[in-house]
């Protein structure tokens, strides 16, 4: 039999890690918290040293993520693919941005070639990234795909803004631990 069900999780640690009242209204707030959760995860043990947060027009997180490739055996399951989906589950909406408002995502790092194809469909207006992907490459072992010579101006050109290098320093921190840990590249 083949299966016929897939099943995605979070780690528990995550349950009650964010205020759903809260607000974040800086980037840098936005990004930090992104960034608080890649560290958690490296430091649990739960994944690979990314996090991503959905955070809706009124600047509270609608959903968020963290790797979970190798707990979950699941190449998708990626920081930011992780945030989508469950966004989207909650919301009941493909299109995170169609119920009203501009909808942003924080991530620790640049999206790999995946997660960059899933941010085109996801229906969010601000992608704001801490690590680029030459400091993901250089700082731990993962290969982050190819990307187009201008994806910055093909995100635009479908109406999502790109902020980069916000709390670069903190994002390239996280990863420069995981890599001195030797982790899989996950």
């Amino acid at each position: 039999m083949l299966y016929q069900q897939i099943h995605l999780t979070l780690p528990a640690w995550t349950h009650d890690l964010v205020d759903p009242a809260a607000t974040y209204t800086s980037d840098e707030e936005k990004v930090a918290l992104a960034i608080d959760l890649s560290r958690r995860n490296v430091d649990a043990n739960s994944g690979g040293p990314f996090g991503a947060v959905v955070f809706g027009p009124d600047h509270r997180v609608i959903a968020l993520g963290v790797n979970r490739v190798m707990p979950h055996t699941c190449s998708l399951a990626h920081a930011e693919t992780m945030a989508y989906m469950l966004a989207q589950q909650r919301l009941q909406q493909f299109r995170l941005n169609e119920l009203g408002g501009p909808v942003t995502l924080a991530t620790s790092a640049q999206p790999c070639c995946q997660c960059y194809g899933a941010t085109m469909w996801a229906g969010i207006d601000r992608l704001l990234i801490g690590a680029r992907a030459e400091d993901v490459m250089a700082l731990t072992a993962f290969d982050e795909g190819p990307l187009p010579a201008d994806w910055v101006g093909e995100l635009n050109k479908r109406g999502i803004e790109v902020v980069r290098d916000v709390q670069r320093d903190a994002a390239c921190a996280v990863l420069k631990t995981y890599g001195e840990l030797g982790g899989p590249n996950y």
